[in-house]
């Protein structure tokens, strides 16, 4: 499987490729951020980080986006700007026929290091081993973003099988 992770920000919105599957090593294809100037209209900000997520899909075919999911903060600004990276990340998947998971930050802080109370280094510290990586990806949210595509290779995947066999379960059963 190979997963295209979003770690959504308008200002930093970071990116990563893993290719693996449960029980098999994981391989980083590719990680990145893609950078809006702060001082850029909104419009203009969503449709170069638009640009760039397609470029990223077109170049990687994933299998499927995986995305973190917004959570509430006190900044409602930083909130927003999250979101719409967020929506963003959606759309493109949509017009690629991707499909698209939604991971908390707890959910990927527990997938990759055992803990969702994990803070940003032993995340970054667990996906440089477990990538095997010579060095530990930069800024935190390109390795934020390889969390994201390890956590749903490990979940999602299994996930993923559990709803197909529901469905085939269900749909045989109104025959």
């Amino acid at each position: 499987m190979r997963v295209l992770g979003v770690d959504p920000g308008l200002t930093r919105c970071g990116l990563g490729v893993v290719d693996g599957s449960v029980g098999r090593p994981l391989t980083k294809i590719e990680v990145g951020v893609a950078r809006t100037a702060a001082d850029l209209a909104i419009e203009k900000r969503l449709l170069m980080l638009e640009s760039e997520l397609d470029a990223w899909i077109q170049r990687h075919r994933p299998d499927v986006v995986a995305i973190e999911r917004v959570f509430s903060q006190h900044n409602v600004s930083t909130v927003m700007g999250t979101a719409q990276a967020s929506a963003v990340a959606m759309l493109v998947a949509a017009r690629h026929g991707l499909p698209v998971a939604m991971h908390t930050p707890s959910e990927v802080k527990a997938s990759v290091t055992g803990s969702g109370r994990a803070d940003k280094a032993q995340v970054t510290q667990m996906v440089t081993r477990l990538l095997r990586l010579t060095e530990a990806p930069k800024p935190a949210d390109a390795a934020d973003a390889l969390a994201l595509a390890i956590c749903h290779i490990w979940r999602g995947g299994a996930q993923t099988r559990l709803e197909a066999a529901v469905l085939k379960a269900t749909s045989g059963a109104t025959r």
